[in-house]
């Protein structure tokens, strides 16, 4: 077939056989219609002045509820074959617990039906950020029996949609619940508590054990978890060791305790003026060691840091402050960035997916979000956002080059389906392929939709 793109046969070519490729997206950033489920801690944090950049809230979002068809339809235009997603807790179950909401159901049984109905497949995902409001005042992640509450929601998920949805995720990216929710503050629930922030990473890793038992046990034959890993790159020898000890909060923790090593000696004994890691016990080890069926990495950029003081400016998520018992370092990302203040680094998804390989062996990999913000220009020609269809063409080879070292990677997701809320940065960056107006919801697909489109259906 023809295509705008003369890169994008090339890169089709380099696609394995049966492998997966998918668009994502979450709840509560598309969704609206927050009228008819529960609140959110994201919703107490958004109508909660000054901690969303531009003050928007989870209403209208994108309006997905009321799109649903068309969206599916802009999805299977794409040519992939997959559709990751995020339930919404507080939709399912208004209160957490307790009885599931008949309407809350019936919404997700339209999106799996219709995304089976496209010949699609569905990924799901448990929770992505969106913690029932009336848990957080119990305690939320830092009650001895939140991980309870999460088995009795995955339970509800498996027993419901089992009989059409064999992949699901218990959690996505546990470590910005954790440090950017609870060290940092800038996202839900807005704590700066670098001890609490450990005993919720903890604490999750927990929860995500005792969700894979409650889907295997509704059976749920494929489930798995998602992190936001990658690579950190000292600038000088002088930064060595801290740059060593943010791989272990960033990267090591995480699959540590999947492989069953338990929580890594040097990160205890950095942190152990923060805490005590009394919390942890052998029972809840075993618990976050439970076997998964694969693991999704999200990865969007390298951290990169130095000895030397520098003013690299906003870089969204990078700072001592979401890494307990950290300091004498400076974040400096390299140009080309995205508006995140990311740097632009392909070579470190290949060096992560190869790392993440050899440190839990034996586990099949996706990346399971990869994408890029950057200031589109709209014009009545379109949008031509050359930088993201760079960035995927770059990040999509990286990913191939990681299979041609062995990587047992099997699927690839762009992130994100459509500019959305992006958390406590609101409408500010967007990471869509398809451009959402915010007033009119009309939707968009900008050049690097029409690309990955060109490689997706380009593939053998």
């Amino acid at each position: 077939m023809s295509s705008d793109f003369p890169d994008a046969a090339s890169l089709a070519a380099r696609i394995p056989h049966d492998f997966t490729l998918g668009v994502a997206t979450s709840s509560w950033q598309i969704e609206g219609s927050s009228e008819t489920r529960g609140r959110s801690i994201w919703d107490e944090f958004a109508e909660t002045p000054g901690r969303v950049l531009d003050g928007a809230t989870a209403d209208p979002a994108c309006d997905h509820l009321a799109h649903i068809p068309e969206d599916l339809d802009l999805i299977h235009d794409l040519g992939v074959n997959a559709y990751r997603f995020s339930f919404s807790w507080p939709r399912l179950l208004h209160n957490g617990v307790g009885s599931p909401s008949a309407k809350g159901l019936d919404t997700y049984d339209r999106l799996v039906d219709g995304i089976l109905g496209r010949g699609l497949t569905p990924f799901a995902t448990l929770y992505h950020w969106d913690l029932p409001q009336a848990l957080q005042e119990r305690g939320g992640w830092l009650n001895p029996d939140s991980h309870q509450w999460f088995a009795e929601y995955a339970a509800l998920v498996a027993d419901h949609f089992g009989d059409r949805i064999d992949t699901v995720a218990t959690l996505n990216e546990p470590w910005v619940s954790a440090f950017l929710g609870y060290a940092a503050g800038v996202h839900a629930p807005g704590v700066t508590n670098p001890a609490q922030s450990l005993e919720v990473f903890y604490r999750l890793m927990v929860a995500s054990g005792y969700g894979i038992q409650a889907l295997r046990s509704a059976g749920i034959t494929n489930p798995g978890l998602v992190l936001n890993l990658t690579t950190v790159i000292a600038e000088d020898e002088d930064v060595t060791p801290q740059a060593h000890l943010i791989d272990g909060l960033h990267n090591r923790m995480f699959l540590d305790l999947l492989a069953g090593r338990g929580v890594p000696e040097d990160v205890q004994e950095h942190t152990q003026s923060i805490t005590d890691w009394s919390f942890v016990t052998d029972e809840g080890l075993a618990l976050a060691a439970e076997k998964i069926d694969w693991l999704g990495i999200n990865y969007y950029t390298p951290i990169r840091v130095a000895s030397v003081s520098a003013d690299a400016g906003k870089i969204v998520g990078q700072s001592a402050s979401v890494y307990p018992g950290v300091s004498g370092v400076s974040f400096v990302p390299h140009e080309p960035r995205t508006a995140m203040g990311w740097e632009i680094h392909a070579p470190s998804l290949t060096s992560t997916l190869v790392t993440t390989a050899e440190r839990l062996p034996g586990v099949p990999l996706y990346i399971t979000e990869n994408g890029a913000a950057f200031d589109d220009v709209v014009s009545s020609e379109g949008i031509h956002d050359a930088n993201r269809v760079a960035y995927y063409r770059d990040h999509l080879h990286a990913a191939f080059d990681a299979v041609d070292h062995g990587v047992d990677l099997r699927g690839y997701f762009a992130w994100s389906l459509f500019d959305n809320l992006e958390w406590a940065e609101g409408w500010t960056k967007r990471f869509g392929i398809v451009r959402v107006d915010a007033d009119s919801q009309t939707r968009t697909p900008k050049d690097s939709a029409r690309f990955l489109r060109d490689v997706f259906r380009s593939r053998g």
